[in-house]
């Protein structure tokens, strides 16, 4: 039978150290353990690809920090993905810019080894700012990780940058943003940071100095602003790129499209079924099946995911995928929703407004 295309996510489970607002599935490096961990992905990936029958099309190996294994072990592990990679296969690496300053990373080799885009988590150009979020580098640190990357031939970059953080500032939050520009890369992901149960953060959120709901709300509408300002064009409620530079692994999640998870806490998506890895190591090496996670791909998940896009749900898009068309009671809503300049809604798709982002959640409630 013949495959068919999906994204595969690589999950790397080691960071050097915890950032204080991370909930992600991760543990302090551990060479022994990196060693073990990487030699049990390149033997899990062939056959998971091979018993959910799925060439990749895309490639996406995060974390964690996967800069943290090195090159050689990463192009290792994009070894045994190439087996069964699409041409011209969009492959992804997750990389930390102390790794690529301090450590020296070898961009040529990941370069050699099949990485095209890099996504580096760099959350604000301002060092007050970035040691408040326990980075280990600093901006100078980032222009060269950048310029390292883009010397090996590597210029599809992509820049995270974090809003609403202690500290920040529009002032600060335009420098960042002036700094992605000027640094010449081809995509920003800008998320509004959230306080999330189990991390340091969680634990001193009574004495963390963040910006109220208007002041969010204010930097959001900016960072949206400056960027597009500067060529970067929205087309995810957090993430612009220029055009054609868009992740294009990440829009299989929007458009709820296919895709398959590695690795410890790693979730996939799979004919018409979603599953995902314990949160534990030990198991993945040890040879544990996914567990599963019920039916995925409803109408109702497909406008949730889709309204976070800039182009919205396409109402023709909805009955070559589903059979039928949006309910007259749906664009009843988002006509309402209009008027206060949260929805735009015509003949041919709804889709919210940068306003309607802001209180996405609440609004894609209320409509399924």
């Amino acid at each position: 039978m013949k495959s068919k295309n999906a994204g595969l996510y690589i999950h790397i489970p080691f960071c050097r150290s915890k950032c204080p607002y991370c909930d992600f599935y991760s543990l302090r490096l551990d060479e022994s353990a990196a060693n073990v961990y990487t030699d049990a992905l390149i033997r899990r990936i062939p056959d998971l690809a091979a018993k959910y029958n799925i060439t990749a099309d895309t490639v996406y190996i995060g974390g964690g920090t996967p800069s943290a294994l090195g090159a050689e072990r990463l192009g290792r592990i994009i070894g045994a993905a190439r087996e069964f990679s699409a041409p011209r296969c969009e492959t992804t690496v997750e990389i930390n810019p102390f790794d690529a300053a301090k450590k020296n990373l070898d961009f040529a080799l990941l370069r050699e080894a099949g990485v095209n885009r890099i996504s580096m988590g760099m959350q604000s150009a301002n060092d007050g700012e970035r040691r408040a979020l326990g980075r280990l580098s600093g901006r100078d640190d980032v222009s060269l990780a950048v310029k390292r990357a883009q010397d090996a031939g590597i210029d599809n970059i992509s820049l995270d940058l974090m809003l609403a953080v202690p500290g920040q500032t529009v002032d600060s939050l335009k420098d960042s943003i002036a700094f992605c520009a000027d640094a010449g890369v081809r995509h920003v992901s800008a998320y509004i940071l959230k306080i999330e149960e189990g991390t340091r953060f969680y634990e001193k959120r009574g004495e963390l100095t963040l910006p109220d709901e208007d002041a969010t709300c204010e930097l959001y509408l900016t960072a949206c602003e400056e960027l597009e300002k500067r060529g970067f064009m929205q087309y995810e409620i957090s993430n612009f790129a220029e055009p054609g530079y868009e992740s294009r692994h990440n829009l299989k999640y929007w458009d709820c499209d296919e895709y398959l998870g590695i690795g410890p806490a790693a979730h996939s998506f799979i004919d018409g079924r979603r599953f995902f890895f314990p949160r534990d190591i030990e198991s993945f090496i040890a040879g544990c099946e996914p567990t599963d996670d019920g039916e995925g791909g409803s109408f109702e998940e497909y406008l949730m995911l889709r309204l976070r896009l800039n182009k919205g749900l396409v109402f023709s898009e909805v009955e070559e995928r589903f059979g039928h068309s949006v309910s007259e009671d749906i664009i009843k809503k988002c006509i309402e929703f209009s008027k206060a300049g949260l929805t735009v809604c015509d003949n041919s798709r709804i889709a919210l407004t940068r306003q309607g982002f802001l209180v996405s959640n609440a609004v894609i409630s209320e409509l399924i």
